[in-house]
């Protein structure tokens, strides 16, 4: 039989499909819940000597739900806390939708997270700005929302300035950074803020968001992700370094491809 230019494209196109079938079928099974420690060394200038060496934990887009189950956050948490970082980050979104269904299991599933010198939460754009906080705060979390604390670590200041995913203008976060310690870090669920950052020498910033573009595909790379300046890990503009996190887990839909769910253990340096 005559293979003819029909018979070709049907059969490409039934290995296209078969093809994508197979990997939005191992996103969903396997993919999503391949959960790893992803490690970064972040350095900043002015960072005192005894802050050198400081861990910081960070758990984010954890989106608890009907697809992302308790079990899956308890995986996270107990890996999180098998690192035995000096501090922890939570980097918002722990529902999705604002469902409030989720809002007291998750903070239950976050619960045993402890730290040195404590847990720090910011909130995302699927949080609401009451019953999140409300619940994250009962389980031991301090909640910056559009605020900045103070560590004294070793004789130093560390200031971490925590922001609300709508906060983004250079003039709302100045206020929060001025007369910061050297060694500052801006919390920002969305890591387009580093365009503030940069203007307001922030040394670091840490965000999460963009789940890592969550379906990363030959030759196209993180797709849903390209509006954002880095999709995931680290990102130097000027004198400013972002720490991007893949998260923990999904949205739109319950897979993930090339892009497994971490616990990111970031490690300061002078640099």
């Amino acid at each position: 039989m005559a293979i003819t230019r029909r018979v070709v494209l049907k059969t490409l196109i039934a290995g296209g499909i078969g093809a994508a079938t197979g990997t939005a079928t191992y996103g969903f099974l396997y993919g999503r819940h391949e959960l790893s420690v992803t490690r970064a060394t972040l350095t900043a200038p002015q960072l005192p000597p005894a802050l050198a060496g400081i861990r910081i934990g960070m758990l984010t887009d954890i989106h608890r739900s009907a697809l992302v189950s308790h079990d899956d956050v308890a995986r996270a948490v107990a890996l999180m806390m098998v690192q035995k970082p000096d501090l922890i980050v939570l980097g918002g979104d722990y529902v999705t939708w604002g469902d409030r269904d989720f809002v007291g299991p998750v903070a239950e599933a976050l619960a045993p997270l402890t730290a040195p010198h404590g847990v720090f939460a910011i909130l995302g754009n699927h949080d609401d700005d009451h019953d999140m906080p409300a619940a994250l705060i009962r389980v031991g979390a301090q909640v910056l929302r559009d605020a900045r604390t103070r560590l004294t670590i070793g004789g130093e200041s560390l200031d971490l300035a925590g922001i609300r995913f709508w906060t983004k203008r250079q003039m709302d976060i100045a206020p929060l950074v001025r007369g910061s310690a050297p060694a500052t870090i801006l919390l920002a669920h969305d890591p387009r803020r580093i365009v503030e950052a940069t203007a307001l020498n922030v040394p670091l910033v840490l965000s999460g968001h963009t789940h890592g573009g969550q379906v990363v595909l030959p030759i196209l790379g993180a797709w849903a992700a390209q509006k954002f300046p880095v999709a995931e890990g680290t990102l130097t503009r000027g004198g400013t370094t972002m720490f991007v996190s893949r998260g923990v887990g999904t949205i739109y839909v319950p897979v993930r491809v090339n892009c497994p769910p971490e616990v990111a253990i970031l490690t300061l340096q002078r640099g």
